[in-house]
């Protein structure tokens, strides 16, 4: 019997500046035909907050659709699955905050670390679509904090960090009161996500050590084969399949910045044997490190080759 194809999905990451928490999206590039010959999914390594202003299409977040018509906002954690889908011929405006939540969070809240914890937790809990005359109060705040981005006058970022940080305050509240609702279905099911999406955090903050993925299950206090079934049904990929993308994603970073020995960059991703790294990277890449090297510019066109694609923004 064939395996089953997975379903492709896309890393789409972003530098965050030194010393900043928050970097915004604006303007006419984000008026545009959204989801044009896409037909996947894709995450973030930061949590992601848009506001329509106008269109009609549909955006997809994890396994939900719903339509927007303008005048909706989302916030959606990082390592969240989702995408937008304008309808064909229609012209959307969006305008984006992508947000370093436990940095943001760890600068203006005081307070032991479990409350930062708590808090971070309870964002990161679901994702959020809602229009704006449901929830008046957030829709407004976020025009707010986009347009003081925009404006960019005098200590604009700390102004923009504060709004945030009331933004993110209700969005966690708000959250905490839906799983409070009677029913653990859902409740059940928004634990499962969460404890994945935790399961990512721990593989970016450790890729580059030794790690098993009987480790990362009990980090997240659940059992190595309930672990490895969940997480392939919610990322469309093997636990270990998405540690060597990480790993060889990081390679590439070293590879093209930096005239460090193979050898050494990949101690630095987590290999430590040259047989394992080179046999990882040309899966994922199409090409041994050493050719990789001198051919960078060919970097998006091979890791198209593997159906799981990253990319920088877009």
């Amino acid at each position: 019997m064939s395996r089953k194809r997975k379903k492709t999905a896309e890393f789409r990451y972003y530098r965050m500046p030194e010393k900043r928490t928050i970097i915004a999206l604006l303007g006419e590039k984000w008026q545009q035909n959204y989801g044009r010959n896409i037909d996947y999914l894709h995450f973030h390594n930061f949590l992601e907050i848009g506001y329509c202003y106008e269109g009609r299409g549909s955006m997809i977040l994890g396994t939900e659709e719903y339509l927007f018509r303008g005048g909706e906002f989302t916030v959606i954690p990082k390592n969240y699955l989702h995408t937008t889908n304008s309808e064909p011929g229609n012209i959307s405006t969006w305008e984006y905050l992508f947000v370093d939540v436990e940095q943001l969070l760890r600068k203006l809240v005081s307070g032991a670390p479990g409350y930062v914890d708590q808090m971070i937790q309870a964002i990161n809990q679901k994702a959020v679509f809602a229009k704006g005359n449901e929830m008046p109060y957030l829709a407004e705040l976020l025009k707010r904090i986009l347009d003081t981005m925009r404006e960019g006058k005098m200590f604009y970022l700390e102004e923009a960090e504060g709004m945030m940080l009331a933004f993110l305050s209700e969005i966690a509240r708000k959250n905490i009161a839906f799983f409070d609702q009677p029913g653990g279905g859902v409740r059940e099911e928004a634990r499962m996500n969460n404890l994945i999406y935790r399961s990512l955090d721990y593989i970016s903050d450790h890729y580059h050590e030794r790690m098993k993925v009987s480790d990362i299950a009990a980090q997240i206090h659940i059992s190595e084969t309930h672990f490895r079934r969940v997480f392939s049904q919610c990322m469309g990929m093997s636990p270990l399949e998405y540690i060597n993308l990480v790993r060889i994603q990081s390679a590439c970073e070293y590879l093209r910045k930096t005239d460090e020995p193979i050898a050494t960059i990949a101690g630095k991703c987590g290999y430590f044997t040259s047989s394992t790294f080179n046999r990882n990277f040309q899966k994922i890449m199409g090409m041994a490190p050493e050719e990789w090297k001198k051919r960078p510019e060919n970097y998006e066109q091979q890791i198209l080759q593997f159906n799981v694609r990253s990319e920088e923004g877009w």
